[in-house]
């Protein structure tokens, strides 16, 4: 009886057994095998895809920031890889959606029978500037569906500033875009400078600086000047509006007003506008500019409240230099009155920064630009002053420059607080002079003071 027993645990110990190993391969042919092999094709589609731009000899990168990561993370390993040994599908196998990659548009060819692609178009934001150009088409992104998976091919175009931009990826609203990582927007990068690699047995493209690209992808907004509104301005062509750009130019990029109101540096007023964060600031920024050519004429303020540093370049080009503070809910600047050494401080909604194209260079200025200078021109109001919108001053329209006895007028209510100004009246100001910087010497002379009534506690909203 015991023999007997004996026998029957062993046979359903064999019996469990044999169910346990064959629940593992089962679970091994119908998910792991599944998942695998969904990652096996992924990467078959992507090798296919690049193979095929190669054949046709249009060089694509990587562009994928997950992907340039996992690269990076483990570049010694991937360089020691030769091509066409076999390897663990490591990099593209990611488990995701899609995957970037990159081409510049000289290599572009619009060759038909490759995946099934939806290629995006767009007008060419070079020409925006000229009238007869601005219709001319562009391609902008490519998206090719391969299975389950899709390549986001984005297309980058050469800007004069020496950088590389993409546009902005506009879809049919059915078509859902959220999975895509570029192409909310438009985007500003350097040139990457590129190299070779075997990544999971394929022959790929990659920025030689992996990292230094990944690090520019969150901060790669980029914004276009307002063309079309800046041509309603009549442009200033002479000898010395011609000049001073020039020298504007080798200094820095421009005002902000400048950029927003007519795509360039405004010649009356003599001086460019540069903010730094403060947490930017380095000890030896005063000895770099002087390096450069620039004498340091005021420095007023501390690091820890109100810094301001003016230089003095050549052919009379001033170069004022704030340093912006960033609280909970706004930021500011804080500015030191030269003869009274009274601080003050300027008031500013949060911004971001973008990249935009100015004067044939690349440089930051607020996303949010109209807030920014709204908050830095118009928004300034102190109460017992009526408000005259722009037009009024001038009797003109805000497309022409007023004549010379409304300069300082307008700029001293303004730039000084004693004023509210009207959309006109911003419109107006991204071409008028100031007669002094205000904020070292005492106020411009208003001689036509009748065009404004001085009221109590009284304030006109345009």
């Amino acid at each position: 009886m015991s023999r007997i027993n004996k026998n029957v645990v062993l046979a359903l110990l064999t019996l469990t057994s044999s169910a346990f190993v064959l629940f593992q391969l089962y679970y091994y042919k119908h998910y792991l095998s599944t998942k695998n092999g969904a990652g096996l094709s992924k990467s078959k589609g992507i090798k296919k895809f690049i193979m095929l731009t190669s054949n046709q000899n249009v060089p694509v990168f990587l562009f994928d920031p997950l992907v340039l990561e996992l690269i990076n993370k483990n570049f010694e390993q991937v360089k020691n890889i030769s091509h066409g040994s076999i390897s663990q599908c490591r990099f593209f196998c990611v488990p995701r959606g899609f995957t970037a990659l990159a081409l510049q548009s000289h290599l572009w060819r619009n060759e038909e029978g490759w995946f099934r692609c939806l290629k995006i178009e767009s007008k060419d934001p070079r020409l925006d500037r000229i009238d007869s150009l601005s219709g001319t088409e562009i391609p902008l992104h490519c998206i090719c569906k391969l299975a389950a998976h899709a390549i986001h091919l984005v297309v980058f175009h050469e800007r004069s500033g020496n950088y590389l931009w993409h546009g902005r990826l506009r879809l049919k609203e059915h078509i859902d875009s959220k999975f895509l990582q570029f192409g909310c927007y438009p985007g500003a990068f350097g040139r990457p400078e590129l190299q070779q690699v075997t990544v999971d047995g394929l022959e790929v493209l990659i920025p030689k600086n992996a990292m230094h690209f990944v690090e520019e992808v969150p901060h790669s907004r980029f914004i276009e000047c307002r063309y079309k509104e800046a041509r309603q301005y009549l442009d200033d062509n002479t000898v010395e509006a011609v000049a001073f750009r020039k020298s504007a130019k080798e200094v820095l990029s421009g005002t902000c007003l400048g950029w927003y109101g007519q795509c360039n540096i405004i010649p009356y007023s003599k001086d460019v506008d540069l903010g730094i964060f403060i947490q930017d600031y380095k000890s030896d920024i005063i000895l770099a500019f002087q390096n450069a050519g620039l004498l340091l004429k005021h420095k007023f303020g501390k690091v820890e409240d109100s810094l301001e540093l003016f230089f003095q370049g050549k052919d009379d080009v001033k170069l004022d230099i704030f340093f912006f503070c960033e609280e909970t809910d706004h930021m500011w600047n804080g500015v030191t009155q030269a003869k009274t050494g009274k601080k003050f401080k300027y008031l500013f909604p949060k911004f971001t920064l973008c990249w935009t194209e100015f004067v044939d260079m690349t440089v930051h200025v607020p996303c949010e630009t109209l807030k920014y200078i709204e908050a830095n021109y118009v928004s300034l109001c102190r109460p017992g002053w009526s408000a005259v919108a722009g037009s009024q001053l001038t009797g003109r329209s805000a497309s022409r420059p007023p004549s010379s006895w409304d300069y300082s007028f307008l700029y001293f209510l303004v730039e000084k607080g004693f004023h509210c100004v009207s959309q006109d009246g911003l419109n107006l100001l991204t071409f008028l002079p100031k007669c002094r910087n205000y904020r070292l010497e005492p106020p411009c002379p208003a001689d036509n003071k009748i065009l404004i009534e001085k009221k109590r506690n009284n304030l006109l909203n345009l």
